[in-house]
């Protein structure tokens, strides 16, 4: 037994090689893309901003069906009919994700009208952009509760039977923000931190699990409603990404089982940047970015 543990000790950093190499010159080559024509989607926080270009999206490569949860019945309705006047499939339910026992009823109720779900796009977010003493207790819990929690509640609708079916995607709409914070948002990088800790566990739990998948995407600001006022200081630098080219570049890493998707791509450096600089160097990034100051015009939605 401690022959086979050496052995294996030893072969660990060339098998480790191995992966980064192949993964490497996987990346340089183009991906085939699998069929959607037999996918059920389902998107909380589908009836605006990014959760409604996904929709379309999903709808424009070929999703069987479309479904969208949310909670404000006027922009779910909107979205489903003009999805449905393209000629694709979509039907709305309205569904509060951060209300558990909500979840459970209107899973039950998918399943009985529409079908097995094969792909959960988990979208719905809320930010308030305050600081920590600024921030109302319930507006906090809010944010915890739909951006984190509501996580928790529709993949435990969803997953098991996307594990009998040994067919299925969990997808979650995280941000940058998750691994780079910013001051003003303390409640949605928490969240989203919380968000991406989920995925990384769920994501290492269905390893052994064939057929179901899990992809994330950690965009840069997005140029929504729900950030609305957020300023960058050099925009031309950075400018915010448009939600159509992330529900694009979404789809498409759903359709490649690409587990971790950073836009734009430049947003690994930030990543790599943090494991090794010291951190009076990263107030100076913060500094010279001006995050510090980016949230003090933050309108968000009306």
């Amino acid at each position: 037994m401690e022959l086979k543990s050496a052995f294996r000790m030893l072969f660990f950093p060339i098998q480790m090689f191995y992966h980064i190499v192949r993964a490497s010159l996987l990346s340089l080559l183009p991906s085939s893309k699998k069929d959607l024509s037999k996918e059920v989607v389902l998107i909380t926080g589908g009836g605006r901003g990014i959760g409604r270009h996904l929709a379309k999206e999903f709808a424009k490569q070929g999703a069987k069906k479309v479904i969208l949860w949310g909670r404000t019945e006027k922009c779910l309705k909107e979205t489903a009919e003009e999805i449905s006047l393209s000629g694709s499939e979509c039907c709305y339910f309205v569904c509060d994700v951060a209300n558990r026992d909500e979840v459970y009823k209107q899973a039950k109720v998918v399943r009985e009208k529409v079908g097995d779900v094969t792909i959960l796009v988990n979208n719905a977010a809320v930010v308030h952009g305050k600081s920590l003493m600024d921030s109302d207790d319930d507006a906090l819990l809010k944010t915890q509760h739909i951006n984190t929690l509501g996580q928790f509640w529709t993949t435990k609708a969803f997953l098991p039977r996307m594990l009998e079916l040994q067919h299925g995607h969990v997808v979650c709409i995280n941000s940058i923000l998750s691994q780079s914070p910013i001051p003003g948002a303390i409640d949605y990088c928490t969240s989203k931190a919380s968000s991406l800790a989920f995925m990384e566990s769920l994501t290492l739990g269905l390893l052994d699990c064939p057929g179901v998948g899990c992809t994330t995407v950690l965009p840069f600001h997005t140029n929504t409603e729900m950030f609305r006022g957020m300023r960058v200081r050099f925009p031309q630098l950075f400018p915010p990404l448009k939600p159509e080219v992330v529900a694009q570049k979404t789809v498409d890493a759903v359709r490649t089982d690409k587990v971790f998707l950073y836009l734009p791509w430049t947003m690994h450096a930030l990543v790599i940047l943090k494991s090794f600089m010291p951190q009076v160097a990263l107030e100076e990034i913060h500094r010279f970015s001006g995050s510090y100051t980016c949230m003090n015009t933050f309108k968000g939605r009306t």
